[in-house]
């Protein structure tokens, strides 16, 4: 336990932050594998655009340091290209 009044805040600080930062954590997870899956299911026009949500979304995380801006840039990357390859499956499946 944090003996001085400083400490005892930085405490209640961190908390909050961990908090805030698990959920901005798990929106950008949940997007991301939204758009995966609607790009398998082949509507793609909503998968498109929940593709582009997950980026905004990435993004965002990046600038507010809940994400490195390396980890943001490099999510968005493997993102593309899980989501390229997906829609590519999707319509030489059909």
């Amino acid at each position: 336990m944090p003996t001085t009044n400083s400490a005892a805040k930085r405490l209640r600080q961190s908390v909050k932050k961990r908090l805030h930062n698990r959920i901005a954590k798990k929106i950008v997870k949940t997007s991301s594998r939204k758009a995966l899956e609607l790009a398998a299911a082949k509507e793609f026009e909503t998968a498109e655009t929940q593709f582009r949500a997950a980026v905004a979304k990435i993004d965002k995380a990046g600038a507010r340091g809940v994400l490195h801006k390396n980890t943001a840039a490099r999510r968005k990357s493997r993102l593309a290209r899980e989501f390229k390859a997906a829609v590519e499956k999707a319509k030489a499946s059909s």
